[in-house]
């Protein structure tokens, strides 16, 4: 004589799969979210170290091209960034010269470089401030 086996456990229910099929279905919607928020956040990143080499450029050049102007400044940079260039003297002091006869005003000024861009909707900014000495005049 054969016994036979009750049908129950002969495989899985309709519940049973559709409840399973929701449960992938919330992973890998879970997934891609993190996923595409990595892939956001890379490039975020990567947008603001370029933005922050764009900086220190414009900070290398102050002073060494022209004798620094107090003033404000601001231009197109490409590749969507915007530059603006503010000087300021903080302070100023009278001396004498390297030749030893001819008077001299030295003025410390204040530097600041933003570069700014557009970032989903929203504008981020890298902003850099340095103290720079110059004997440049001022326009004010």
């Amino acid at each position: 004589m054969s016994a036979r086996r009750p049908r129950a456990d002969a495989g899985f229910t309709l519940l049973e799969v559709v409840v399973a099929v929701a449960i992938a279905g919330l992973a890998l919607v879970g997934l891609f979210q993190a996923g595409s928020s990595g892939i956001f956040a890379v490039d975020s990143a990567a947008r603001a170290e370029e933005a922050l080499q764009r900086a220190q450029s414009h900070l290398a050049a102050i002073g060494r091209d022209a004798a620094l102007v107090e003033g404000d400044w601001s231009g197109d940079d490409g590749g969507g960034y915007r530059w603006h260039l503010r000087i300021e003297p903080e302070m100023q002091r009278q001396g004498v010269a390297a030749d030893g006869t001819t008077e001299q005003t030295t003025t410390l000024f204040s530097v600041e470089v933003a570069i700014s861009w557009q970032s989903r909707g929203h504008e981020r900014a890298v902003t850099l401030r340095t103290l720079r000495l110059g004997t440049g005049a001022s326009n004010g």
